[in-house]
């Protein structure tokens, strides 16, 4: 699945981009020209929405999300496997859940058919991203799993300390160089 990992990457480096620069357009606009881009505040608000569905996917696959391992890290190799399996089975089933909830949304709004305040497109169209991320976070999620059942090293969250030794005995910085 490299392919959906370079996608991944690629979306989420074009809406920072694309963010950043429409915010700079903006501002230039405002101060400078006296004009505002009435639709730009709405169409950053989608890129934000877009990248945080596509981010928390992207968090998962290389482990940087937030948790409290203290209790895992304690237990045997084992006992941690079937932990680690509990808790992405539950993962994913959270995922699953939100992401019926939000096709569920999604055609309601189509349904309706409201169209975006400043953007003349269908409000269905920006939202759609509520199903489409929750199923890649679930897709994420299961990827854990797999490696977790297979007894493969898995990280769903980062140890910050131990990347910081790496770095350190490596003489990087861990930026891009």
């Amino acid at each position: 699945m490299r392919w959906l990992d370079r996608f991944e990457e690629a979306v989420v480096v074009v809406l920072m981009a694309g963010m950043t620069l429409l915010a700079f357009a903006q501002v230039v606009a405002r101060y400078v020209f006296n004009y505002s881009f009435v639709w730009a505040l709405e169409v950053i608000g989608v890129m934000f929405a877009w990248l945080i569905f596509v981010g928390m996917a992207y968090g998962v696959r290389i482990g940087t999300h937030i948790g409290v391992d203290l209790l895992v890290r304690n237990l045997r190799p084992g006992a941690a496997r079937v932990v680690g399996c509990v808790a992405a089975a539950l993962c994913i089933g959270y995922s699953l859940v939100l992401a019926w909830g939000g096709l569920q949304y999604v055609l309601k709004m189509h349904e309706v058919g409201i169209l975006m305040q400043d953007v003349p497109i269908p409000q269905w169209w920006p939202r759609a991203i509520l199903p489409a991320g929750f199923l890649l976070l679930a897709f994420r999620f299961t990827q854990v799993l797999v490696a977790a059942a297979r007894g493969e090293a898995v990280h769903m969250i980062s140890d910050e300390s131990q990347d910081a030794l790496k770095l350190k005995e490596t003489g990087t910085t861990g930026l891009a160089e």
